[in-house]
């Protein structure tokens, strides 16, 4: 980049940058040091009207790095001058701050930086901060935010900051501030939660572990049983060389089942919810913790189901496209000639393969819309109703048109003899059982008589207890109350 261009600011003011006023918009805000995410910092206060000054060991050397609102000085001028002063250095340099300490007493220090690594052991990078000034008011924030981030705005996504300090004067400024700077300021407690907030951005898709793991284990399991079944037992006892399935045709038969059973796992742990809230009689007894994390990640299990399915409908569209199905095609071909068949309609044949993909359509559609509504920027557009439906009615519709898919792929061979070759069970009815008894599951919690104890268990009903009440609408038949809120 041009030198000339450096003094260029970084953001250029407009109608959709004006800065918001709030009771941080008088202050003088320091930055001490001169790095990417300082100079980004810098553009991102200064068009959201702050007076901001940057503390450098080489104020003219790093001068071109800055817009021209912002002044480029000394360390000690900045830490005499600013009201509050953001510490965008590596950890291992605070110690070089320790001759600021009269300038700094009594003013806030906000410290951006992150762990080096997770689960160290040792005070936060901020406590550390604290200790070399201890009459300074130490807040935690901005870590989360990256360079990049400063310069796009808060309308590039979500941009929630979280923000600890044991001093509520320095905490309420840096609030303030944050949100003048248009984003959205999250109180996270005491300076004793800086250790998570620093841990934050290392850790990579928390919440997915779990979802992953699962998703790759299924494939695994599936994989190798279609494997041994129609690849390795046909080799093995009759010499067949089906290894050319591996890398598509295996792949394409283990995808659906992994996406069946994952979508049937986001539904499972609702229906087990329900059944302890049915059994314990009351819905104010917390659940074990592995259920409390397995109700957290069914978002990741329908994402995963989502991209499973997806996956398998591409394959299936490229399976025309192999070498080895235009061999079978013409070696068909052949023999049809061959043996002077000149109609060879199957109107069964034909019925299950228009049934089968149909309902693959409708299945991938409505995986599709679950999919969308799970972004946070559509989620959020939908009031708490809309979401349920989607969610859970759409959910179950969903599982129901996919089992049915699979169902009318397998159509009658589950009770042809010659289908359980090597006296194994086609991999289709091992992806049955947990979706049918998670459908099942369903039905039985719509019973009227376990709907309604249900409903009024979620309501505050609890059992031994010599409440008795009456649902809104309900009436002396037991009819089926209109909707169960989902778990």
């Amino acid at each position: 980049m041009p030198h000339g261009d450096l003094k260029k600011p970084l953001l250029q003011r407009s109608r959709d940058m004006e800065p918001i006023i709030s009771e941080a918009s008088g202050l003088v805000v320091g930055i001490l040091g001169t790095g990417d995410f300082s100079r980004s910092l810098a553009a991102r206060l200064g068009n959201s009207g702050h007076a901001v000054v940057v503390g450098s060991r080489n104020p003219k050397h790093s001068a071109g790095l800055f817009p021209e609102s912002v002044e480029v000085t000394t360390q000690q001028d900045a830490a005499d001058r600013a009201d509050l002063l953001f510490v965008a250095l590596f950890p291992e340099h605070y110690s070089t701050l320790t001759s600021l300490q009269g300038a700094l007493e009594g003013k806030v220090l906000v410290d951006v930086s992150n762990a080096d690594q997770l689960n160290q052991g040792r005070p936060s990078n901020a406590e550390q901060l604290a200790g070399l000034f201890p009459n300074s008011h130490v807040v935690k924030g901005f870590n989360v935010i990256s360079a990049w981030a400063l310069l796009a705005g808060p309308r590039d996504g979500s941009r929630q900051i979280p923000i600890c300090s044991d001093s509520s004067q320095g905490k309420s400024t840096v609030i303030q501030l944050c949100r003048s700077m248009g984003f959205t300021p999250v109180d996270a407690g005491g300076l004793s939660s800086a250790r998570d907030i620093e841990d934050g951005p290392l850790r990579l898709f928390p919440s997915w572990g779990g979802p992953v793991l699962c998703s790759v284990c299924l494939f695994i399991v599936f994989y190798a049983y279609n494997f041994v079944r129609n690849v390795l037992m046909p080799y093995l006892s009759e010499g067949e060389n089906l290894f050319y399935q591996l890398p598509v045709g295996m792949v394409n038969t283990t995808l659906p089942a992994v996406a069946l059973e994952m979508l049937a796992l986001v539904y499972l742990p609702g229906l087990l919810a329900a059944g302890l809230q049915l059994w314990r009689g009351t819905k104010y007894s917390r659940f074990p913790s592995w259920l409390d994390r397995w109700l957290c990640v069914r978002k990741q299990l329908g994402l995963l189901s989502f991209l499973c399915a997806a996956l398998h409908a591409v394959y299936s569209l490229c399976l025309p496209m192999r070498r080895s199905a235009r061999y079978f095609v013409l070696n068909a071909a052949f023999r049809q000639v061959k043996e002077g068949i000149e109609h060879s309609w199957n109107e069964e044949e034909v019925w299950r393969m228009e049934l089968y993909l149909s309902f693959g359509i409708l299945a991938l559609g409505v995986l599709s819309l679950l999919a969308v509504t799970s972004l946070p920027s559509v989620g959020n557009s939908l009031n708490w109703r809309e979401f349920s439906f989607v969610q859970s009615r759409l959910g179950y519709t969903a599982l129901t048109i996919a089992t049915l898919h699979t169902l009318t792929f397998g159509w009658d061979r589950a009770f042809q003899p010659g289908s359980y070759k090597f006296y194994l069970p086609p991999s289709f009815m091992l992806e049955l059982v947990l979706p049918c008894a998670v459908l099942l599951g369903r039905v039985g919690l719509e019973l009227p008589c376990i709907s309604q104890r249900l409903a009024r268990i979620r309501r505050g009903w609890e059992s031994g207890h010599q409440v008795h009440f009456q649902l809104p609408g309900e009436v002396p038949n037991g009819d089926i109350p209109e909707d169960i809120s989902d778990v």
